[in-house]
C-alpha cells in the first residue's frame, strides 16, 4: 500500500484502505482514553489515594480510642483511687491554725527520742499548686538509736511530715552525731473568693 496514492480529503474517508482505517480508529480511541485519564482519571486516582490516607489514619484514632474506652472503667476507678488518696493526704495537711501545734510535737519528738536541737528555725512558707511547703532547718545532737527513733516518730505524727536533706557527721567524743536536716510539713493553699479574700474551709476528720 502506497500512502501517497490515498486521497487524504477528510470527506473520502470512506475510500481509505482498511489499514488506514483502522489505524485512525486505534489512534482516536487511545487519543480519547489518554484524555479521559489526564482529565478526568488522575484526579479520582488523587482523590482515591487521599481517602485510603484519611482512612488508615480513621482506623488508627479508632483504634487508639478503642482501647480508651474497653479501659474506661478501669481509668474511672483509678481516677477515683487517686482522689480518694488525694483527699486523704490534704486532710493530713495541717491548718494554718495548727502549724504552731505541730511545730511543738516536732520539737517534742525530738527531746522524747533523747535528742538535743542544736538548731530549730522554721522558714517562711512556699507557696506550690495548691499547697504551701513549710520547711523547717534542724540540727539536733544523739546517739544513732535516738536519731532513728527521731525519724520514725516524725513518720508517725497525724499531720504530712517529710525529711529532707539529711547530713550525719560525728559530734564530740562520746559515740554522739549530729543530724543536720530539713524537716517540711505542708498546707492546703488558701483560696479566696473574687473580691472578698473569704478562706476555703475544709472539713477534717
Amino acid at each position: 500500500m502506497n500512502l501517497s496514492e490515498i486521497n487524504w480529503d477528510i470527506h473520502t474517508t470512506g475510500n481509505w484502505p482498511e489499514p488506514v482505517k483502522m489505524a485512525i480508529i486505534l489512534f482516536t480511541c487511545v487519543a480519547v482514553v489518554s484524555a479521559g485519564v489526564y482529565f478526568d482519571t488522575l484526579d479520582q486516582l488523587k482523590t482515591l489515594d487521599t481517602a485510603k490516607q484519611k482512612e488508615q489514619t480513621l482506623k488508627a484514632d479508632f483504634e487508639v480510642k478503642q482501647k480508651k474506652a474497653v479501659n474506661l472503667q478501669d481509668y474511672q476507678d483509678q481516677l477515683k483511687q487517686i482522689e480518694s488518696l488525694l483527699d486523704k493526704m490534704i486532710r493530713q495537711m495541717p491548718t494554718e491554725e495548727e502549724v504552731a501545734s505541730l511545730l511543738v510535737d516536732i520539737s517534742q519528738t525530738g527531746l522524747a527520742s533523747g535528742l538535743q536541737f542544736k538548731l530549730f528555725k522554721p522558714e517562711a512558707s512556699i507557696v506550690k499548686d495548691f499547697y504551701s511547703e513549710l520547711p523547717i532547718n534542724i540540727q539536733v545532737i544523739g546517739k544513732y538509736e535516738e536519731l532513728g527513733l527521731f525519724v520514725s516518730g516524725l513518720a508517725s505524727l497525724p499531720r504530712i511530715v517529710t525529711l529532707h536533706d539529711v547530713k550525719i557527721t560525728p559530734e564530740g567524743k562520746l559515740g554522739e552525731l549530729l543530724m543536720s536536716a530539713v524537716v517540711k510539713t505542708y498546707n492546703e493553699e488558701d483560696k479566696t473568693s473574687a473580691g472578698t479574700g473569704a478562706k476555703k474551709k475544709r472539713d477534717r476528720k
